[in-house]
């Protein structure tokens, strides 16, 4: 458990450092790039943010919903685990 942990974080890590590296590019490119007016590159700059806030919303709404449905299977498997206990101990017991 601990181990995966760790290769989680290193994961997070590795995408941090690649979305700051990203960034730094553009915010590079953008200020080096003479012939384009000030407000396209603002435009250009605020999609790029835009677009990563909506990729964040839609990663974690995405691990929300997986999550939950893991949360209900467990459920789930646990109740038919308590009736086939039921079942085993007492035969007698119509299901």
């Amino acid at each position: 458990m601990n181990n995966e942990r760790n290769d989680t974080h290193l994961i997070m890590m590795l995408n941090i450092a690649g979305v700051v590296a990203a960034y730094g590019l553009l915010a590079l490119s953008l200020y080096h790039s003479t012939e384009v007016p000030l407000s396209t590159k603002g435009y250009w700059g605020m999609g790029i943010v835009l677009l990563t806030l909506s990729l964040v919303n839609v990663v974690k709404y995405r691990f929300d919903t997986r999550s939950s449905e893991d949360r209900i299977r467990r459920i789930e498997d646990a109740r038919n685990e308590k009736l086939l206990e039921e079942a085993i101990l007492d035969p007698a017991k119509d299901i």
